[in-house]
């Protein structure tokens, strides 16, 4: 059920993005639901790989390289997904920092604010 949440967030925040990012577009629902599937998946277990590859960089910057993982994660979905259109690196950078932002507030409304929080017994 959790997983389900997430990925309707995910679909949520991208297409309410690619309403605000003239580079982005969907042909269709279906295009939405596989790219928001194809960009979780990505996030799950390429973000972590690329992040400890280049934590040298990820540090050295502040952690400001990881925008350009997470454009490069958006960018790598558009191309596996058929109807998930992106104009270049500059409309998936702001889609992914705007993306990033919506899906956290949506996350908050929902309550599905991320991590499991465990209380102290």
């Amino acid at each position: 059920m959790k997983f389900l949440l997430r990925l309707f967030v995910m679909m949520a925040s991208m297409g309410l993005v690619s309403l605000m990012v003239p580079g982005i577009t969907f042909d269709g629902l279906m295009a939405l639901f596989l790219a928001a599937l194809v960009v979780g998946l990505a996030n799950a277990v390429l973000r972590p790989l690329l992040i400890f590859f280049t934590l040298p960089l990820v540090l050295l910057t502040l952690g400001l390289f990881i925008l350009v993982i997470n454009a490069l994660l958006l960018m790598l979905a558009a191309w596996a997904v058929p109807g998930f259109h992106l104009a270049g690196f500059g409309a998936a950078f702001l889609a992914s920092l705007l993306i990033s932002i919506v899906s956290f507030f949506l996350n908050r409304m929902v309550g599905g604010g991320g991590r499991s929080r465990q209380a102290a017994a």
